[in-house]
């Protein structure tokens, strides 16, 4: 009885501190309070639970026959909508706290919300090396049900909360799209719900135009409700190389190098300051030296970022062999480095050992108790970007992150870029080598002012041909949204698809300019 009682008092004496300096405060200046008690335990709730749904689902094959019944009830609301005079927008029902996007929605409350109740993996064809999935599946579904039958996605982005809607209608990409490209180059096919309520599939030979208008178009051509994706044969490690690399220069030909060795399954970087970074290279494998092996996925090991600055301090290159699983979700459980800004002691071996098996706290939970007050401070005092260069233009850009807005670590992904039609592809003819540039964190440059210092950083993305991510606030008017993407292709289908009394367009749905 004794510990029960010491936590009945623990527990009191909280509620009576927050009584006293408001609930406000202890959100804002001692967070990682209210995340240990309340948010890290809701959110391994919250996954249990998913898992346990997606599990039951799929071992009882109920899903392609629920699945039909579900689009038709989608393809009813939609018509009802029409019905009723179509008086708003359209967007889909989901709770915007419950996206990744640190980005809050406010067309929510003014569309018309259409309910979509898909989130199961539908069908595993290895014959013809395809998964059939709903948009609402994670990528923690998809590793969990993949890797456990020898399979996985050529393109698995890293957080487990990511889901494939996401990714196609926004982007995706890991450390093996130098080999893939994005995550909408390894889709094969997608299902979706037009502006009228019909069903539509669309591939590269088939609705060409829709199929290749969709990725990045942010839900504003259509209701995804399927979609089809490659797989590939997985092994049961990643055979992962660690090497330092000082000054600028030779970090970004080190990069470029591996970036274009085929060979590498996987290849990534760490940039811990402008002249310091690690660069890793990996290959599947089925077999590992047992001395070598290291789970770094288990709760008690050390965040990724902190393991690798490590080989950084040591000047050691090394070599590792990391479960599958564990090297694709390898930033999850610190979210990247941001987690170090909520729990600043939550890599000590302390809390690792006794709370490290509820991290992350579900990054859709923090966005719920986040609050006005901490959205404006995270919105003028954080960084959450990630920008999409061409790889030639590594050098200028890298010095161009240092002086707009000084965030270490930076994440460095290489990937392809093929020349297909849609929003997003190279200037020229031909496929090209690009990198993004991934920043998370508190900027350290002096008098950072978040709009001034971000349409900068802007500035240059778009005079090298390259790209930001939609998921990240965006300050660009309309003519430089515009001049960053192609909006040929996608202007041709929303009229073709009487888009324009459905559903916004993409540039007002997502840029701060449109939305303020």
């Amino acid at each position: 009885m004794e510990p029960a009682v010491s936590l009945a008092v623990c527990a009191l004496l909280f509620l009576l501190w927050i009584r006293v300096k408001g609930l406000e405060f202890v959100l804002i200046h001692q967070r990682w309070v209210f995340v240990c008690l309340f948010l890290l335990p809701l959110s391994l709730i919250f996954d249990i639970y998913y898992y346990m749904r997606a599990w039951v689902v799929f071992k009882l094959s109920s899903a392609p026959r629920l699945h039909e019944q579900r689009v038709r009830d989608i393809q009813k609301q939609v018509r009802e909508w029409k019905e009723q005079g179509s008086k708003t927008f359209m967007c889909t029902g989901r709770p915007g706290w419950l996206t990744i996007s640190l980005r809050v929605g406010k067309y929510k409350k003014t569309h018309k919300n259409i309910m979509i109740n898909l989130m199961d993996i539908l069908e595993v064809d290895t014959k013809k090396q395809i998964v059939r999935v709903e948009p609402l599946v994670t990528m923690g579904q998809v590793t969990s049900l993949l890797n456990s039958i020898g399979w996985t996605l050529p393109v698995l982005p890293e957080l487990d909360d990511l889901t494939v809607g996401g990714l196609i209608m926004g982007t995706g990409i890991e450390s093996s799209s130098h080999k893939y490209g994005l995550f909408q180059h390894i889709c094969t096919a997608y299902e979706l719900v037009l502006a009228d309520g019909s069903f539509v599939r669309c591939t590269p030979s088939e609705n060409s135009d829709l199929f290749y208008a969709v990725p990045w178009s942010c839900g504003t051509l259509g209701f995804l409700v399927a979609a089809e994706i490659r797989i590939i044969p997985a092994k049961k490690y990643v055979k992962l190389r660690f090497e330092p690399v000082w000054g600028l220069e030779a970090i970004c030909d080190k990069f470029k190098h591996e970036s274009q060795r085929q060979e590498n399954h996987f290849v990534e970087g760490l940039l811990y300051s402008l002249d310091e970074a690690v660069i890793m290279t990996g290959v599947m494998t089925d077999k590992a030296e047992p001395s070598k092996l290291n789970s770094i996925g288990n709760y008690y090991k050390p965040w990724f970022f902190k393991h690798v600055e490590n080989y950084l301090k040591t000047n050691q290159e090394g070599l590792e062999y990391i479960p599958l699983r564990h090297y694709y979700h390898r930033h999850t459980r610190s979210i990247f480095w941001e987690l170090q800004d909520i729990i600043p002691f939550g890599n000590s071996p302390i809390f690792r050992y006794l709370f490290g098996w509820m991290v992350p706290p579900k990054i859709s939970l923090l966005k719920l108790t986040q609050g006005e007050t901490l959205r404006k401070l995270y919105e003028q005092h954080h960084v959450v970007q990630d920008m999409l260069v061409p790889m030639k233009c590594m050098i200028p850009a890298l010095h161009t992150f240092h002086n707009d807005i000084h965030v270490y670590p930076i994440w460095l992904c290489p990937f392809i870029l093929p020349s297909q039609p849609g929003l997003v592809h190279p200037k020229g003819d031909e496929t090209e080598l690009y990198v993004d540039i991934g920043a998370y964190g508190e900027p350290r440059v002096k008098h950072f002012e978040a709009r001034s210092c971000m349409r900068q950083l802007e500035k240059f993305v778009r005079s090298v041909h390259g790209f930001q991510m939609l998921y990240a606030d965006c300050y660009m008017n309309r003519e430089e949204f515009w001049e960053m993407f192609d909006g040929s292709l996608y202007h041709k289908l929303r009229d073709q698809l009487n888009c324009h009394d459905a559903f916004p367009e993409v540039y007002d749905k997502i840029c701060k300019a449109a939305r303020h």
